[in-house]
């Protein structure tokens, strides 16, 4: 779904890295909470997996089983053969790749996967997941994968072209996420990333199963509501696919987006430890960057500013 960005857009740069070897609580960006991720020292990477945990289960299975969403393009979306394709997916493959084991997809419901207790029905979630301190309770995450902007939209039959515009009007946001909460009032802590900025004035709400399903509901008629707030990457898409969409104003807020790995699962312990490593790889070697080109031609996968 990512994390201040107020005023200002993501510019595209190139991500010069090296993998790290500290603790991923050290190794993640200030603006992230820090995560339980600790990554592993060269004998601890070729060190027989914890015994009945996540990652001895993954490796016996040949298969890493990834929760994600079929309806956010362009990071993620199910097409009609039953295929996936976007940078969540592309980055779940890769990570299983790295892992010597097959990729499978699931899509359970965005407020499920956000309440942790899995009970082992996937084994992490690729989905766009923002690092939040109220998550770090019941998830472990990787380091941040990318960064993105929330933008505020309105529907082309409101008129509306400016932020100020939707003071007291309705808007839509998916169920569960960060964006619904900041739209509601609540405080969010992505660490120094934090949102400084406020809804406008009076702004009512309503949630769908999925960000993206707001301006298609606009698309088939539907107008209870003029506003929507999601990721500047999803917003593009919609508007990429002809949708009644415009983008109003700059980006709110920018937010951390990581892999969650359920903590009330299998011990999690060297998995989290091999994920943070590949994702620190990924970074490294320029595979996220390359994909984040791919599928939102701009490079976010580092923080403004750094």
């Amino acid at each position: 779904m990512l994390k201040s960005a107020r005023g200002a857009l993501l510019t595209a740069v190139v991500i010069v890295a090296s993998a790290c070897s500290s603790g991923a609580a050290t190794n993640a960006p200030a603006s992230a909470p820090a995560t339980s991720a600790t990554a592993p020292s060269a004998s601890a990477a070729s060190a027989a997996p914890v015994a009945g945990g996540l990652l001895d289960k993954v490796l016996k299975a040949g298969k890493l089983v990834v929760s994600t969403d079929p309806n956010y393009a362009p990071q993620s979306e199910q097409l009609p053969d039953g295929s996936y394709q976007g940078f969540d997916i592309d980055t779940a493959t890769e990570i299983g790749k790295r892992l010597g084991v097959r990729v499978e997809f699931v899509t359970p419901k965005w407020e499920v996967i956000t309440a942790g207790g899995w009970s082992g029905r996937w084994d992490i979630s690729v989905g766009s997941m923002t690092i939040t301190a109220d998550r770090q309770k019941i998830l472990d995450f990787s380091p941040p994968y990318y960064y993105t902007p929330a933008q505020m939209a309105a529907s082309k039959a409101s008129g509306i072209t400016t932020l100020d515009g939707l003071a007291g009007k309705t808007v839509c946001a998916g169920k569960s996420t960060t964006y619904l909460d900041w739209l509601s009032g609540k405080k969010l802590d992505f660490g120094t990333l934090s949102p400084t900025t406020t809804p406008p004035a009076g702004v009512k709400t309503v949630s769908l199963d999925t960000d993206a399903d707001c301006p298609q509901t606009w698309a088939a008629g539907r107008n209870d509501f003029q506003g929507w707030l999601s990721s500047s990457t999803t917003v593009q898409g919609a508007i990429d696919k002809g949708l009644p969409v415009v983008k109003v104003g700059d980006p709110v807020y920018a937010e951390p987006l990581a892999v969650a790995v359920d903590k009330s699962g299998p011990n999690d312990s060297d998995f989290v430890a091999r994920l943070t490593d590949i994702v620190n790889a990924m970074h490294a070697d320029g595979t996220l960057t390359a994909s984040s080109m791919k599928w939102f031609k701009a490079d976010l996968t580092i923080q403004a500013g750094s």
